[in-house]
């Protein structure tokens, strides 16, 4: 037999044997063809730049039928949903940095008067600057030439004032450096738990548990604990490099952050224990704490509007842990907001850890195998 022939013969048969392993690890297999098949699916269809039906409150001081006129002709443009009507600015202000809203239309008193005098804005619109890709939609429609009535034969160079709130410089930083804290966050508590079981089951050491009276839901929240002081240091260390280096404001008290923080971790490191009950191997625990992280990252709000998002993704953002965080932290550091302010973020990051702790509780047996 020529060298030639033997090199390929050998290079073949260790080829069979590898796609004889492929064959028998189903994970790997499936996610051979689910990883690309979910992600063209979030790229193609879940991230969409043009912003609609943005949650939006107003105040109407003015109470005329050009004013209605006004709300009504904002709220076709689809860009905007009027969903909370604020009795004061106060209470318009309250709703826009608790994260109830993302923009507030204000209109004043002598609307009627500031109608009729051209170049004068009539009316003014708040804009919680704290959330990307929803500045450049509403600065668009607030410059839109508007007819409130029949005899509105040319509407004010500048219809609407716009204010930029909580980022008036309006600087990407601003918006980008509190949400990676919860990013950097997700991409290592994940791969640090999702291996947790599965490296301790490859190297024998559940045959120690065994003999123990440990209960499976000890075993989770125990491996759960050094993790989250862990990932408060990684917190820590993202917090102070945007503070120094790129200028991020922090208007809200620092141990809301940590408190919302320490629960976010939680609920990260709980999906990784939930990971590390379904992989056999390491390599299947990375796979799937990989293929958990870049939905994450492009739906949860982090890089592209929820807005912007078809109503099926904005739903499957709503199971993800970091969407919930990425209302905390640019709530607490940005907009000042108190932890009363944002408890729906926080129920369902509880919900979730609740739910993951249980499901590996369940799923992980004190044997071997």
């Amino acid at each position: 037999m020529s060298p030639v022939r033997a090199f390929f013969q050998r290079v073949g048969a260790i080829a069979a044997k590898e796609v004889r392993q492929l064959r028998r690890d189903r994970l790997t297999g499936a996610m051979v063809v689910g990883i690309p098949l979910i992600q063209i699916l979030i790229f193609g269809y879940g991230i969409n730049l043009d912003v609609r039906h943005i949650r939006a409150g107003v105040v109407d001081y003015a109470d005329t039928s050009a004013s209605r006129a006004l709300v009504s002709q904002l709220e076709a443009s689809q860009v905007v949903q009027f969903v909370h009507r604020a009795p004061d600015v106060r209470e318009l202000r309250r709703a826009l940095a608790a994260g109830d809203i993302s923009a507030g239309l204000y209109i004043p008193p002598d609307f009627e008067r500031r109608r009729l005098e051209a170049g004068r804005p009539i009316a003014q619109v708040l804009i919680d600057g704290s959330e990307p890709g929803i500045e450049a939609a509403l600065r668009a429609l607030a410059s839109m030439p508007l007819r409130l009535r029949a005899a509105d034969y040319r509407a004010p160079e500048r219809p609407l004032e716009v204010l930029t709130e909580y980022n008036p410089e309006r600087r990407t930083a601003v918006q980008i450096v509190p949400a990676l804290i919860g990013v950097i966050l997700n991409m290592t508590m994940v791969i640090f738990t999702a291996i947790a079981l599965v490296r301790e089951r490859e190297r024998g050491n559940l045959e120690l548990l065994i003999t123990t009276p440990v209960k499976p839901v000890e075993l989770m929240i125990g491996k759960l604990a050094p993790y989250v002081v862990v990932g408060l240091i990684q917190t820590t260390i993202v917090l102070a490099t945007g503070v120094l280096l790129f200028d991020v404001p922090i208007n809200g008290p620092l141990w809301q952050l940590y408190a919302g923080a320490s629960l976010f971790i939680a609920a990260t490191l709980a999906l990784g224990l939930v990971i590390s009950t379904v992989a056999q191997t390491q390599f299947q625990a990375m796979q799937l704490g990989f293929f958990t992280m870049l939905p994450s990252i492009l739906l949860s709000g982090f890089m592209f509007p929820l807005a912007g998002m078809p109503r099926a993704a904005q739903w499957l953002a709503q199971i993800l842990p970091l969407t919930h965080f990425n209302s905390i932290v640019r709530g607490v550091i940005l907009r000042g907001a108190a932890l009363q302010d944002l408890t729906g973020p926080l129920l369902k990051l509880t919900a979730f850890l609740v739910v993951a702790v249980t499901i590996a509780a369940l799923r992980f047996r004190k044997r071997l195998g």
